[in-house]
């Protein structure tokens, strides 16, 4: 199977292309959204920890990691295509952002940072690959 991201390919800048569920029992998440929409997960191998991508047919859309670190509470987690993660989250910054993770290379899935709004809504960045 390729790990390729086929929903990000054609997402345009700006629109949200990525959703990610951060839980603490991705065994009991599965199987919820799975019953509930006709989901199906397929473990990503490209990263160094466990990763579940969501799908729909032939498209993934989304994914699904276990909480980073005690304390983090499951939450669902939007990601904006950009053009330029960089870019992006320093006019973030200027607009009253404040920085939640900084840009980190993701391997052939791109790089994302993090960021919470200055209402406190957490939001991530999402820059696809050159190709």
């Amino acid at each position: 199977m390729s790990t390729e991201n086929t929903a990000n390919k054609c997402a345009p800048v700006n629109s949200i292309s990525w959703n990610e569920l951060v839980t603490s029992d991705t065994a009991a998440a599965e199987k919820f959204y799975s019953t509930l929409f006709g989901w199906k997960t397929v473990p990503y191998t490209g990263g160094d920890k466990p990763y579940t991508m969501w799908q729909l047919g032939d498209r993934y859309f989304g994914g699904m990691l276990a909480t980073p670190m005690p304390g983090v509470p499951t939450h669902w987690l939007h990601y904006v295509a950009v053009a330029s993660v960089d870019e992006s989250l320093a006019k973030a910054v200027s607009l009253g952002a404040s920085v939640c993770l900084p840009p980190t290379d993701i391997g052939e899935a791109g790089r994302i940072a993090v960021l919470k709004d200055p209402q406190g809504a957490v939001f991530g960045l999402h820059e696809v690959p050159k190709q």
